[in-house]
């Protein structure tokens, strides 16, 4: 127990020097230092009320030598890879038209399928008025949720017919 009474006067200097070491922080411009000397020095001035975190930042490659910029463009020119449908080459006019007429078959496929799901919608939407299904006997809400939901997917599908022949009358023209 006699240690145990020893050791607090030690720990509290401990603590003690630690936040003086803290407190002395000095601002020069916008650096910061706890260096005495070289805060004199640089006439900076004393930091009070308050902890400080300096982060240092990721440096700017700003100052970098041309040649090593170049080398490291080139670099990556030469590594990169080279595909058919990269930026910087041209597609022969055969196969450009290739994939305007699949492009074109998928669209009409799409607006198929989006025209035949509109018609199986309309159907079950029956004027307003659909059909109530199990549960919807009982629950009113539930008959008018699946009514509300129908009606947003029938505006829904509407769209997506829209902007599916909106793509078609583009790839039409582009084809001319």
């Amino acid at each position: 127990m006699k240690l145990y009474y020893a050791l607090i006067p030690l720990a509290a200097l401990a603590f003690a020097t630690q936040a003086d070491a803290q407190t002395k922080i000095f601002r020069c411009g916008n650096t910061y230092t706890n260096d005495e000397a070289v805060a004199r020095a640089q006439n900076c001035k004393l930091v009070e009320g308050g902890n400080v975190t300096v982060v240092t930042g990721t440096r700017v490659n700003g100052n970098a030598p041309q040649e090593n910029t170049r080398a490291r463009a080139r670099d990556n020119v030469a590594t990169a890879p080279q595909t058919a449908g990269s930026g910087g080459q041209r597609v022969d006019a055969g196969e450009q038209k290739a994939r305007d007429n699949d492009a074109r078959a998928i669209l009409e496929a799409e607006l198929k399928k989006a025209e035949a799901r509109q018609g199986e919608l309309l159907q079950e939407w029956n004027k307003g008025e659909p059909e109530k299904l199990g549960p919807e006997h009982r629950n009113h809400q539930k008959y008018l949720d699946r009514v509300a939901e129908l009606k947003a997917a029938i505006e829904r599908n509407e769209k997506d017919i829209a902007g599916l022949k909106r793509e078609l009358g583009r790839a039409t023209s582009a084809a001319r």
